[in-house]
């Protein structure tokens, strides 16, 4: 029970950053350097091959992974309004769920590094006439769903240290060990940007809050591993519909490692990164690098199509208005 005396620390308005001043470019360059990684990956391993399992794809284990997809971002909503109540910004699951999905709607059109993510803080913060704190709870989620990436990744590979080379294991297993350590020293940092220079407080005071009391992130962590495990679960079902048979367990260890490099701001949607990163990881476990190409450009295929369903809530939602709480 929430005990009265202890507050929560005051959110400072964090003022929406203006435009940069050339978004398209930088958008089109991201998705511009992804083509390419794609591009060399198919040229480097010879693209016959790759283009030749991908209408091998069969479509009902396609349509599942999908499916599965889009349940995991209607948690991925419910984790949010978790992480926003923190900051007392309530609301119906209803409303959280349908910004979340403007958010992954903005992220395939509209150019920048956090697109969806800021979408998301300003329909929250000018629906809640709390704008410092809805983008606090857009940072905190993507920081859990960061450290709970780490973590899962972590412990499977403390579990199936066989199934990688040593060195990848050992490195995957001191991320994670770093990112609990961050997670139980986060009381300690908020003393620490107390005593920052003024620029880094103000950055730092957009999740104050959460750093002085992380046991009210236990739940949105909790969420996060789930949604873990059912990505790799959507993974392995459209390996099982290319045909690859290998075991859930690789995809439970293989998958969050290469989404920690496809979550990196450098490419569209991860395209590039995460199939670089999973020529490296299944070729270790046998899988061909054909099939490990296809399998990553289907999955990309999968995100992009979920994340047009949030047209539907983007064209049924007044606008954020531009007139300030």
């Amino acid at each position: 029970m929430h005990n009265p005396a202890e507050q929560i620390p005051h959110v400072p308005h964090a003022p929406v950053s203006p435009a940069r001043a050339h978004p398209y470019g930088a958008f089109a360059l991201r998705a511009g350097l992804g083509l390419v990684l794609v591009a060399l990956l198919l040229w480097r391993y010879d693209a016959r091959p790759v283009l030749h399992d991908l209408p091998r794809e069969k479509l009902g284990w396609f349509t599942g992974a999908t499916a599965l997809y889009l349940a995991g971002q209607v948690m991925s909503a419910w984790r949010w309004q978790l992480l926003a109540a923190v900051l007392q910004v309530h609301g119906s699951f209803s409303r959280y769920l349908r910004f979340y999905f403007i958010g992954m709607f903005t992220n395939l059109f509209v150019p920048g590094l956090v697109g969806g993510d800021a979408a998301r803080a300003i329909y929250l913060g000018r629906d809640s006439a709390k704008m410092g704190e809805a983008v606090a709870s857009v940072v905190a989620d993507r920081g859990v769903g960061l450290l709970a990436l780490f973590w899962f990744a972590a412990a499977m590979a403390a579990l199936a240290p066989g199934m990688l080379t040593p060195k990848v294991i050992h490195v995957t297993i001191a991320a994670g060990a770093i990112a609990a350590l961050g997670f139980l020293a986060a009381p300690m940092l908020a003393r620490i940007i107390r005593l920052m220079p003024r620029m880094f407080r103000r950055a730092g005071g957009i999740v104050m809050p959460y750093l002085h009391r992380p046991r009210t992130m236990l739940p949105a962590a909790v969420l996060s591993v789930i949604l873990q495990i059912s990505l790799a679960v959507c993974q392995w079902m459209i390996a099982r519909g290319l045909g690859i048979a290998a075991p859930l367990a690789l995809f439970m260890l293989c998958v969050p490692i290469a989404n920690v490099f496809a979550s990196l701001p450098i490419t569209l949607g991860g395209l590039g990164l995460r199939e670089s990163a999973y020529v490296v990881l299944f070729g270790m476990a046998g899988i061909a690098h054909n099939d490990a190409i296809a399998l990553g450009l289907l999955w990309f295929a999968a995100t992009v199509l979920s994340g047009l369903t949030g047209a539907v809530a983007f064209a049924t939602t007044a606008p954020p208005t531009s007139a300030q709480p």
